[in-house]
């Protein structure tokens, strides 16, 4: 059976679910479906023949066994991803929990699955894994945990559960939906996307209705992340996701690489307007759909706020910074200008006293040894600097650059700022070791030790000086601007 012809069978019976929907003709069917009186007049001609209409648009009982048969049976939620465009609010919750209109994305999506008769679920947790646990009880669902959220993309969350998908939908879970886009019959597979043209998207809408995909195309229809497949499709996509997931190389893969890529799999396009169904990526993506959404009251947009007398519509541009051992940082732009907002990692008053900190910060400001401070608060390190525009670091095969470092090292020493503490690096040798759960990685660790501890009978021979230096004078703490 076509699509066309599901539609039709889809719509009528609907009509026998509800008393408003009112089709008594072909013209009324095909303003329902939005379509020409001509195309509805030859569907309809061809399912009365192969016996699923009888003369007065009414279901057969055939039909209704048919579309008995085509009900979805289950759906898998993908939920397990850290979110790392949700900063700065991903700290506290995953993105699954976030709520709009007051109540979760996870929530909304659930209870329109529910509204369609569908209560097999699985969703696909990882980080903050224990937030979803209060959801089994409530809808009774099934949590599955993919224990290399972290490091792998969601072709491994879906792979966690590959043996459930069957007449299957797939969800992502951070999208809003403003109308229900499941149903109580579905018989092909499909992909939604919408209108839009995404100068990213591998796929689009052809003339048939279908889905093409291609690496090399320029742009395409933006996806959405929903689908559905069907059983027979299910088996194909099963296999090449167990083909994908062998290779390392495919660790970033979305999972829609296994539905589009080396596959014969026809897929068709649901395509929805834009507005209909909102993918919440973005700090600002949740603040345009529901500005009073409690999860917008973050910690550091508060700071931002008061440190630059703004409310929290005026920051824009906000994105994560990836690179960082201990800290989970993010770039926002206010009035224009691009800032950093530092927030310390787990763990890491472990290793830095804040305070110690806050006091270095305030002693060197003004001597253009770092970037402009802001803000920075002694009690949980939260730090706010000005953003270095067309900064690079320190290229370790120039020597030029080399020698610029250590003439900025000099002056720095030079300046002979002092503080009320000191960095003693024998006993911090002793305080780092205190907190291992298990011995070095590094083989040439106890050697290297050695070497440094061979230094300090010297050190004290020369009866330094103290003052205030840099104690991790590597190539990526050197910014040229």
């Amino acid at each position: 059976m076509n699509i066309n012809k599901f539609a039709v069978l889809r719509m009528l019976i609907r009509r026998e679910q509800d008393r408003n929907l009112i089709i008594s003709n072909q013209r009324e069917l095909a303003e329902k479906l939005n379509w020409s009186l001509g195309l509805v007049n030859k569907v309809v001609t061809s399912l009365r023949y192969d016996g699923f209409l009888d003369e007065n648009l009414v279901l057969t009982k055939k039909a209704k066994i048919f579309l008995e048969n085509s009900r979805p049976k289950n759906v898998i939620i993908l939920a397990a991803g850290y979110g790392l465009r949700m900063v700065p609010i991903n700290q506290n919750k995953p993105k699954a929990l976030l709520t709009v209109d007051d109540k979760p994305l996870i929530e909304r999506q659930i209870e329109q699955l529910h509204q369609v008769g569908i209560t097999d679920i699985t969703i696909v947790v990882g980080f903050m894994k224990e937030a979803f646990d209060y959801i089994t009880d409530k809808y009774n669902v099934k949590l599955v945990y993919n224990k290399d959220y972290a490091i792998k993309n969601n072709l491994y969350s879906l792979a966690c559960v590959s043996d459930k998908i069957s007449d299957t939908y797939i969800v992502p879970c951070d999208l809003y939906c403003w109308t229900n886009p499941f149903d109580k019959y579905e018989h092909y597979s499909w992909y939604m996307v919408n209108e839009l043209i995404d100068e990213n998207s591998p796929v689009r809408v052809t003339r048939t209705g279908l889905l093409d995909y291609s690496k090399n195309q320029k742009s395409g229809n933006t996806m959405t992340g929903i689908a559905y497949i069907n059983a027979k499709d299910a088996l194909t996509l099963k296999k090449r996701i167990k083909e994908l997931c062998a290779d390392k190389q495919n660790d970033n893969e979305f999972w829609e690489t296994a539905l589009f890529e080396k596959t014969d799999i026809e897929v068709a396009a649901k395509v929805v307007k834009s507005n209909e169904v909102v993918e919440i990526n973005s700090y600002e993506q949740l603040r345009d759909l529901d500005c009073y959404s409690t999860e917008l009251q973050n910690d550091s947009i508060s700071v931002i706020c008061k440190v630059f007398c703004c409310s929290n519509e005026d920051i824009k541009d906000i994105y994560t910074l990836k690179k960082g051992m201990t800290n989970r940082s993010y770039i926002f732009t206010v009035k224009d200008k691009r800032y950093i907002m530092r927030i310390p990692g787990e763990g890491t008053e472990q290793l830095i006293n804040r305070k110690e900190e806050a006091e270095v910060y305030n002693t060197i400001k003004g001597y253009n040894i770092c970037d402009e401070l802001y803000y920075i608060n002694p009690d949980n390190g939260m730090k706010i600097s000005a953003f270095l525009e067309n900064s690079r670091c320190c290229n370790v095969l120039d020597e030029r650059d080399l020698k610029s470092c250590m003439k900025k090292l000099r002056d720095f020493h030079n300046l002979k700022l002092k503080v009320n503490h000191k960095f003693d690096i024998y006993e911090k040798i002793d305080f780092y070791e205190s907190l291992w759960t298990e011995k070095s990685i590094f083989q040439d660790y106890e050697q290297t030790k050695k070497n440094v501890l061979g230094l300090k009978a010297f050190i004290d021979s020369c009866k330094p000086e103290y003052c205030l230096t840099h104690i991790d004078a590597v190539p990526d703490n050197f910014l040229f601007s």
